[in-house]
């Protein structure tokens, strides 16, 4: 910026002696002085307008910020909710499985009662999973009396289960 206003300078004291204007010394004095006092409310200027463009800048960055944390607000609400709703749904999954453990002793105390063979022959008109849960449950002295009359598919199957850890 300096070196331009060094040419300005030179350039109007210049100007009027190479066309060979009448003008004084004084004259051209005055052009310089008032040349610096352009060239600095030039630059005040430019100031100016890369303030109010910063200004501006952050003011949408400020909306931007505030919008961002408005969302963030919003999205920390629904993880809460989902967070609960997921805390319901495993209780209501521990509440069913309790239902469905104490439903199926009660069920293998009534085959335990049974004749191993009429248990047997019982269970294999079950599904396959429901006999695999049920031998689950069961205690050892119960499920080596009835393992000879269930089919040996199911027999294989659950302990290939057992086996496998599943």
């Amino acid at each position: 910026m300096k070196g331009l206003l060094r040419t300005a300078a030179v350039a109007l004291v210049a100007l009027p002696l190479l066309s060979g204007g009448g003008e004084g010394p004084s004259v051209q004095a005055a052009e310089v002085k008032n040349a610096p006092r352009s060239a600095a409310s030039t630059e005040a200027a430019a100031l100016e307008a890369k303030r109010q463009q910063l200004a501006q800048k952050e003011a949408a960055l400020n909306a931007k910020e505030a919008e961002l944390n408005r969302l963030a607000t919003k999205l920390d609400a629904r993880v809460a909710e989902l967070n609960a709703a997921k805390k319901g749904i495993e209780e209501s999954l521990t509440a069913k499985n309790k239902q469905d453990d104490e439903r199926y002793k009660k069920m293998i105390k009534i085959y335990k009662g049974l004749k191993p063979e009429e248990a047997g022959n019982l269970l294999n008109k079950l599904n396959e999973k429901m006999v695999i849960q049920m031998l689950n449950q069961m205690d050892q002295k119960t499920a080596v009396k009835l393992i000879p009359f269930i089919s040996q598919p199911r027999v294989l199957e659950w302990t290939r289960l057992n086996l496998a850890g599943k």
